[in-house]
């Protein structure tokens, strides 16, 4: 997995604004389903748990399965209710973690 691409549409939001988040990281995402020329079937290697935080509070949980593409493109809205860090983790089959931040800053 490579660096993720993490955009988020307000940095410095007002308390209780939309904040929408947007991110992609590189991997390939393989189901298990397919196989090599010799008929070896592929190992499996797919991102298994996505979570976002804002400091240490969940924001938003996601288990992907076999059936998400190359590159997975995730996006979604919360609530601004505290400055802090983003944190946006992934981890797949092979047990390696990626992790992305961003600082959100509430504005007056």
């Amino acid at each position: 997995m490579s660096k993720p691409r993490i955009w988020i549409s307000n940095a410095t939001p007002k308390k209780d604004e939309l904040v929408r988040v947007r991110a992609l990281v590189e991997h390939r995402m393989e189901s298990g389903f397919r196989q090599h020329a010799d008929g070896s079937v592929i190992a499996r290697q797919i991102i298994h748990t996505f979570t976002a935080h804002l400091n240490d509070e969940l924001l938003f949980s996601w288990s992907p399965e076999t059936a998400v593409s190359q590159n997975p493109y995730i996006e979604f809205t919360f609530i601004a209710f505290a400055s802090g860090e983003l944190r946006l983790t992934w981890e797949d089959d092979e047990g390696e973690i990626i992790q992305g931040n961003a600082e959100l800053t509430l504005s007056a």
